[in-house]
């Protein structure tokens, strides 16, 4: 892969939910948390998070939490990148019906 690779997601969930969840997920591996980001660093390669501010999805009566979220992988392979975004979307999979 040449250069940063930036993936953009819009995910139902607030700061908070967010960073229980990627707490918990990245505990014993190193990174940094400032603010709304994230820094990943592993291996020669680096995984930086940014967070939009939180905003909400109205149906009816409903109002859902939605944050945008911007993942750049720098310094991945291709199936590296992949394998990391496969694991990002599993820590915070929800179960469901």
């Amino acid at each position: 892969m040449n250069g940063p690779v930036t993936i953009e997601k819009e995910m139902g969930i607030t700061h908070a939910e967010f960073f229980r969840v990627i707490g918990r997920a990245l505990a014993g591996r190193p990174h940094v948390i400032k603010g709304n980001r994230v820094h990943i660093t592993e291996d020669g390669r680096s995984l930086d998070i940014a967070l939009s501010e939180e905003t909400e999805r109205r149906i009816a009566m409903i109002a859902l939490p939605i944050t945008r979220v911007r993942l750049v992988f720098t310094g991945y392979g291709e199936a590296e990148a992949a394998e990391a975004l496969a694991a990002f979307d599993r820590w915070f999979q929800r179960g469901g019906g």
